[in-house]
């Protein structure tokens, strides 16, 4: 029977190698450093990464975490550090959560995450997609002006948790706790729980109510430049490569200027990008036969660039926001859309009565394996629509961004050492699918998301570009025309992860 004193079906878990696997807090400190201040504040931390892991290992936790936390954080805005925690750390944190541990956690009705990173940090993640009711943390210390000091308010950070934890429970006890085997002479939040279970969590372990959340909510959206969790090994490397990754960067777009469009993909290997093409790409409109609405999917700014490569030839494309600059160097002509729906379907009128046209429906890109919800604009303008299924690998860099500035996009696909673009061409669309047979536009634009998803094993969303916006940079997404002051001040803020 439950004990009287035991707060029914409640857990509290560690973060940290417990619904983590990953005991040290360092890489995502790392991350801090990069996305929300620069290269400088980078290379720092990882330079003291020994003394770091030594005060582990002499048993100085407290000084060391205090000390990480000062590097990566001291002189930055709160809300700098919120936008990380928002848009960059959850994809991390979600690569290494213990599935075991998730089962035993997410058995229960009340859930309470603790951690020893600071709370902002974690809040987020642990709320939304571990569906945490609370969360335990350290507290950044911010002055008046919002700057965050490096300074922490908790002097012993597990005794401040686990009084937090027993604060939490004034009335009665958690019934089940998760953490680490304890190692240290200060209490912790597991000697407060009814039931205590070690980390690793046994595979085999039986919740307490199987019948709740059996899995997180996956991260659909996320931002920041780096691919790889910055461990120390991959933060040197990554430190090391940037300065040939620039000159490669601008040896590859110089070399694709030059070159027409057709001889891209055979020098490409020269330079070590690989273009993977399958299917069978629709022959070249003529008078006879008319252009053909390429409908993609979204994965970066370079998507359209890369068609009109495998294409050997120049095909305009539609877009919902790309920057000036971008606009300027795109060796492809490009549209703005206005979000006028009359007025955007009388221009992809036009553009498809001179020829091929490439639309890309989501409206925006998205990294994970998910497609947006499409726009059903196109399917009601023709009846000659060829999907096209677009993906891409990359290495050290995104080729995107939701916070920072588009018009770099491409010097961060180019600075990749390998990058490969895979493009699959599938069959025109049968009348049967189109809205020539009687279908409307919405059915015909749920289809070819369904059949693209399938030929990339994606999942289908009804997400939008604003949902992504929302989420990754507080915003819908619009962008307007900037005043050359606002683009330098807008360059400045993005290439500030260089130089600040």
């Amino acid at each position: 029977m439950e004990s009287s004193t035991t707060t029914s079906h409640s857990v509290v878990s560690e973060l940290e190698g417990t619904l983590l696997k990953n005991p040290k807090p360092f890489a995502y400190f790392m991350l801090v450093a990069f996305e929300a201040s620069g290269l400088i504040r980078f290379a720092i931390l990882l330079l003291l990464w020994p003394i770091i892991a030594l005060l582990d290992v002499l048993g100085y936790k407290n000084g060391s975490l205090k000390l990480i936390i000062f590097v990566a954080t001291a002189g930055l805005h709160k809300s700098e550090i919120e936008s990380v925690a928002r848009a960059v750390l959850p994809k991390f944190y979600m690569d290494d959560v213990s599935m075991d541990a998730w089962r035993a956690f997410g058995s229960c009705e009340r859930r309470i995450v603790v951690t020893r990173m600071p709370r902002v940090m974690v809040e987020r993640f642990a709320k939304d997609h571990l569906r945490a009711d609370e969360v335990i943390g350290t507290e950044i210390i911010v002055n008046r002006f919002g700057y965050a000091t490096g300074l922490i308010q908790e002097t012993d950070v597990d005794r401040s948790v686990s009084n937090s934890v027993a604060n939490l429970f004034a009335v009665g006890r958690p019934q089940l706790g998760l953490g680490r085997p304890v190692i240290s002479t200060s209490p912790t939040f597991l000697s407060l729980c009814e039931e205590i279970v070690h980390a690793p969590v046994p595979s085999n372990y039986n919740g307490h109510n199987q019948r709740l959340h059996v899995q997180p909510l996956p991260v659909i959206f996320h931002d920041g430049r780096l691919v790889k969790l910055p461990t120390p090994a991959t933060a040197l490397v990554i430190l090391l490569w940037i300065p040939f990754g620039i000159i490669l960067a601008v040896i590859r777009i110089f070399v694709g200027f030059l070159l027409p469009l057709w001889a891209i993909p055979y020098v490409s290997r020269i330079f070590n990008i690989r273009f993977i093409v399958k299917g069978k790409p629709p022959a070249p409109a003529t008078t006879g036969n008319p252009g053909v609405l390429f409908v993609c999917t979204h994965r970066t700014l370079m998507d359209p660039v890369v068609l009109s490569y495998v294409l050997g030839r120049s095909i305009p494309a539609v877009t919902y926001s790309i920057s000036r600059l971008s606009e300027i160097l795109s060796p492809i002509p490009t549209f703005r859309l206005t979000r006028i729906r009359d007025v955007d379907a009388e221009m992809i009128k036009k553009e498809l009565s001179n020829g091929d046209l490439v639309v890309y429906p989501e409206g925006t890109t998205c990294r994970e394996p998910f497609l947006l919800r499409f726009s059903a604009l196109f399917a009601e303008l023709t009846d000659d629509i060829v999907p096209v299924a677009m993906n891409y690998r990359v290495g050290f860099f995104h080729a995107t961004t939701a916070r920072g500035w588009k018009g770099l996009d491409p010097i961060f696909f180019f600075m990749n050492p390998r990058p490969v673009y895979e493009v699959t061409f599938l069959n025109q669309l049968e009348v049967e699918a189109t809205c020539s047979s009687g279908k409307s536009p919405y059915d015909v634009a749920n289809y070819v998301q369904r059949i693209l998803a399938a030929t990339l094993g994606f999942e289908c969303t009804n997400f939008t570009r604003k949902d992504k916006y929302r989420v990754l940079a507080g915003n819908d997404g619009t962008v307007s025309y900037l005043s050359f002051l606002d683009q330098v001040k807008k360059v400045v803020t993005t290439i500030k992860p260089f130089f600040h």
